[in-house]
């Protein structure tokens, strides 16, 4: 649902105003809307609407203004209370068409107006789209792959877009981009799916490179699946945009970090979306588990390779931001027992595991923007742009986690009514 009055132009100030783009907030600064569009941002002294137009004010003292928040990853069919996606795909689709609605509202009132999803079954969040479009449900932007493209029994085959050989991965290009794909989700090694190995590639290279050559042509941009060295050596090789996960594994699960093919994904501009928070939550639920009620040998087990993988997540995150490489937030909820709606989980985590406060800021808008390709239009608070805002109380600069106190959310020059 959305507020909105025929006015004009919107003006609204705050104390603290991040525009996305600049390494220095705006002190008493303003934003001014015309229908859906920025009009300016700066100095509030200096901002004004044309004389003799309507304008409708909106203060938030004590507040912090910033770009709709850009979530690179989510599954929006995911339900977040630790099931896998083996046991999500025994629901009928109605019944996880009406989760992904659930989750796409839960993300938006959260202050997160774009999402890119990075793989769902059949053709359920293409399905959303059209809903949301006929105002059936609200929800932030969608940038949508629909089947996430995988080889047979690889993980995700089950979402329903497995692939074998050059001319299917071609084919499979065609068919996503014929029914709406705004990219193409590759799983490049295995993942949580039974049948599949995350530590090992899945696609040949000549297969991942037709794909990607399939997908530019489209104008299409490619996001791979990553858990193992190999399977981003070849995904990099074959010149996907943004590797997902990048866990640095040989195929024995030995630790194998490739410092020289980091230095080239760099050097190439490929985005990493490392994902931190979703291991960081199963370690917190599993620790109020074992406080409560204990654990069991098993999952004993779990929790320590859960805390185990955060601590080379750790490593690795501040090896690729030192070696330059653009890390960019992405939650991979509502997977595993990371519900949507707290993102802002992953932004503090890209915090604290070494970026600065405004660099994690930017790692959750402007950059995650760009990673999904929308950054002409939303991503940052700049003339022409989409006025896609949230207002937090409190000024994230200071305390990070403020990013969880949501005063208020925009899509698109409108209010945003959070509560129905």
């Amino acid at each position: 649902m959305f507020i909105g009055d025929m006015v004009d132009y919107t003006l609204i100030t705050a104390p603290v105003i991040i525009d996305g783009t600049s390494h220095d907030p705006i002190l008493n600064g303003a934003v001014l809307i015309q229908d859906s569009k920025i009009v300016s941002v700066g100095e509030a002294s200096k901002i004004s609407a044309p004389e003799g137009s309507e304008v409708k004010k909106i203060e938030y003292p004590n507040s912090t203004i910033l770009p709709g928040l850009v979530d690179s990853h989510v599954h929006l069919i995911g339900v977040g209370d630790g099931r896998t996606g083996d046991e999500l795909v025994a629901l009928p689709d109605g019944v996880l068409a009406i989760q992904a609605a659930r989750n796409a509202r839960k993300h938006l009132y959260s202050g997160v107006t774009t999402i890119r999803d990075c793989g769902a079954r059949n053709s359920i969040t293409f399905d959303l789209r059209e809903s949301m479009e006929h105002g059936f449900t609200p929800g932030p932007r969608l940038v949508l792959s629909g089947r996430p493209i995988a080889i047979v029994g690889g993980h995700l085959s089950y979402f329903g877009q497995p692939t074998t050989g050059v001319v299917e991965c071609q084919e499979s290009v065609r068919q996503l981009v014929k029914e709406g794909a705004d990219f193409i989700k590759i799983t490049a090694t295995g993942g949580s799916t039974k049948t599949s190995s995350p530590l090992l590639p899945s696609f040949n290279l000549d297969e991942l490179e037709s794909i990607v050559s399939e997908a530019h042509k489209f104008q299409r941009h490619v996001a791979a699946h990553c858990t193992s060295t190999e399977g981003i050596r070849r995904a990099f090789l074959a010149g996907v945009d943004t590797i997902i996960h990048a866990m640095f594994f040989a195929p024995d699960g030995e630790v194998d970090y490739d410092q020289e093919l980091v230095d080239q994904i760099a050097e190439k501009g490929v985005f990493v979306n490392h994902n931190l928070a979703q291991t960081l939550e199963l370690v917190e639920k599993m620790e109020i588990l074992k406080k409560d009620f204990g654990l069991s040998p098993d999952e004993e087990e779990e929790l320590e390779k859960a805390k185990y993988y955060n601590s080379l997540r750790e490593v690795w995150f501040d090896r690729m931001k030192c070696s330059g490489v653009t890390l960019v937030a992405g939650s991979d909820s509502a997977w595993s027992y990371y519900l949507m709606g707290e993102f802002y989980k992953e932004i503090i985590a890209h915090f604290d595991y070494g970026m600065t406060a405004m660099e994690a800021i930017v790692s959750a808008t402007l950059d995650a923007a760009k990673s999904c390709c929308v950054d002409d239009i939303v991503g940052s608070i700049e003339h022409g742009k989409n006025a896609d805002l949230v207002v937090i109380d409190g000024n994230p600069l200071e305390d990070i986690n403020s990013l969880s106190n949501v005063l208020d959310v925009f899509k698109d020059g409108v209010l945003v009514d959070r509560s129905v």
